[in-house]
């Protein structure tokens, strides 16, 4: 497999206001960030609130420029504070945002909602923008007559799907996945998170999954990259994270998610029964 997204030793300043009487400080959000990313591979990123998942999105989705370091995408190195993010460039990455009801436009129809980064990036004719917009639908599991509905006619999950066909329409290569599923149901979760296990399959996609929910990663990676503080303070393969963790702030990671045992459920269950009866 060849490396198709690359950061090396990437960082991210932010300035920020010292409030009365005192000036402007630098916050240094990322640490010198280093990974490989194979094509057709998923690598989750994961850690607490602030640790700077977010603001390396951000850095790989090429929204904000990192301030030292070195971002490559299929081997060839790129920086938006000295060149313009192309068409060309701008699709080969796209990003699918944690918010389903935020990320779309109440005042736009879903058809619209698709077909405008076609508009934007390419000369396609309004005749195929249609049709492969409508194709889309179906390939994300909704239907055709769905083009010209608005989304406040659409469950949370139906949104979401909406959200990923549309970062599907320049055919990306890479995939940047913020929080994809943590604002769904929990049953809704499993579906779309099978339905991107299919699109990564069908169109080789590589994904980036940024998550806090460890037991989701465990389901989705191929391997994961443990962030605390812009620090990434552990990298491995999925199977490796979790059968042994390196680190300790990995271990209390992962001794804070919830495990689902079926099979204690079931005996507090019957406990809860036996002292009932007694009762």
């Amino acid at each position: 497999m060849s490396v198709i997204l690359e950061g090396r030793n990437l960082t991210r300043d932010y300035v920020v206001s010292g409030g009365f009487l005192r000036g402007a400080k630098t916050v240094r959000a990322l640490h010198g960030i280093s990974f490989a990313l194979e094509q057709g591979k998923t690598l989750a990123i994961v850690g607490e609130s602030g640790c700077g998942k977010s603001t390396l999105a951000r850095i790989l989705t090429l929204i904000d420029p990192a301030n030292t370091g070195e971002l490559l995408i299929e081997g060839k190195p790129i920086d938006i504070r000295e060149q313009k993010v192309t068409p060309e460039l701008r699709a080969k990455v796209q990003i699918v945002f944690q918010n389903p009801y935020s990320s779309l436009n109440p005042r736009q129809k879903v058809g619209d909602v698709l077909t405008e980064p076609l508009i934007i990036n390419t000369d396609v004719p309004a005749a195929e923008r249609r049709e492969r917009a409508e194709a889309m639908l179906q390939k994300v599991g909704l239907e055709r007559q769905h083009y010209n509905r608005y989304p406040h006619m659409f469950s949370g999950g139906q949104r979401q799907r909406i959200a990923i066909a549309r970062a599907l329409m320049l055919n990306p290569k890479i995939l940047v996945l913020d929080e994809p599923v943590s604002a769904l149901d929990l049953s809704v979760q499993a579906q779309v998170l099978n339905l991107l296990k299919d699109l990564q399959d069908e169109f080789d996609l590589t994904y980036v999954f940024v998550s806090h929910d460890l037991s989701v990663v465990r389901y989705f990676a191929d391997e994961v990259m443990v962030m605390n503080a812009g620090e990434v303070v552990e990298h491995a393969s999925r199977d490796a994270i979790f059968a042994n963790p390196q680190h300790e702030y990995t271990r209390t990671l992962l001794a804070a998610t919830p495990i689902a045992d079926v099979e204690k459920i079931r005996e507090r269950v019957e406990r809860r029964k036996a002292l009932f009866e007694k009762a």
